[in-house]
């Protein structure tokens, strides 16, 4: 497979964002760019995002920075003593090695039900091994960027502020008051772009955001959905229009 060279991949990031986000200031363009040359991070496959005005790396994207820079190990430990398994609540420690000789880089990641999302309650053990992990990496590698996955909004979702569903059954528009596209002419240009069923979609994002309806979502979830969606049409359709079909039951079943 021949490897994207950075220009291409920031012409690649650049087209998709402008896309995505057609209001968006050229002083957050040209901080992509930016991003883009120093790390080769893709928008596509779910390595950056763009969240409420500001850039943050994701755990995909700080795993193949280790994986280029030929990371020698990870290892995570449980801390036990600052555990409360009966509360929900999970400590971790990190240790990145960058070679055999490497004394580690460490990061701390803790979870609970007061600092995670009701929407993935009862994986707090796992977010907290991956802030812990998230946290190692970014010392480890000099990253300035916040994960995704170090985010508040993922402890306290912010009230939905989708509109009514539209009459047509595409998605409500998710809009917001400060200047950020609508969420809706997002789903809808990456739908045109690889030819995928709204209706079906729209079943998917609501499964995926844990809600009855997609108007029942946080918009950050729904911006996390976007992100999730456009990585895989661009990894692998087929396996992607897979998945979609497997709701086709259930959307026949809730006409």
């Amino acid at each position: 497979m021949q490897k994207t060279t950075e220009p291409t991949l920031i012409r690649q990031n650049v087209r998709l964002v402008k896309q995505l986000y057609p209001e968006l200031a050229g002083q957050d363009l040209r901080r992509l760019r930016g991003l883009t040359q120093a790390h080769l991070l893709s928008v596509a496959q779910g390595e950056i995002s763009f969240i409420d005005g500001k850039w943050y790396v994701t755990h995909a994207g700080l795993l193949r920075i280790a994986l280029r820079a030929r990371c020698f190990g990870i290892r995570t430990v449980l801390q036990e003593r600052q555990s409360d398994p009966l509360a929900g609540r999970w400590v971790f420690r990190a240790t990145v090695f960058k070679s055999p000789r490497s004394k580690g880089f460490v990061g701390y990641g803790d979870a609970d039900p007061s600092n995670t999302s009701p929407f993935v309650r009862g994986a707090e053990m796992r977010i907290a091994e991956t802030r812990a992990v998230n946290r190692a990496l970014r010392k480890a590698y000099g990253i300035g960027l916040c994960s995704v996955e170090e985010l508040g909004w993922l402890s306290s979702p912010k009230p939905s502020v989708a509109s009514n569903p539209q009459p047509n059954g595409h998605f409500a528009s998710n809009g917001s008051g400060n200047g950020q596209p609508r969420l809706r002419d997002q789903l809808c240009l990456l739908i045109r772009q690889h030819n995928l069923d709204p209706t079906l979609v729209k079943a998917y994002a609501a499964d995926f955001c844990g809600t009855a309806t997609l108007k029942d979502a946080s918009r950050d979830l729904v911006e996390s959905f976007i992100t999730q969606l456009a990585a895989s049409a661009q990894q692998d359709r087929d396996a992607l229009v897979c998945k979609l079909n497997s709701y086709a039951q259930t959307v026949e079943a809730n006409p």
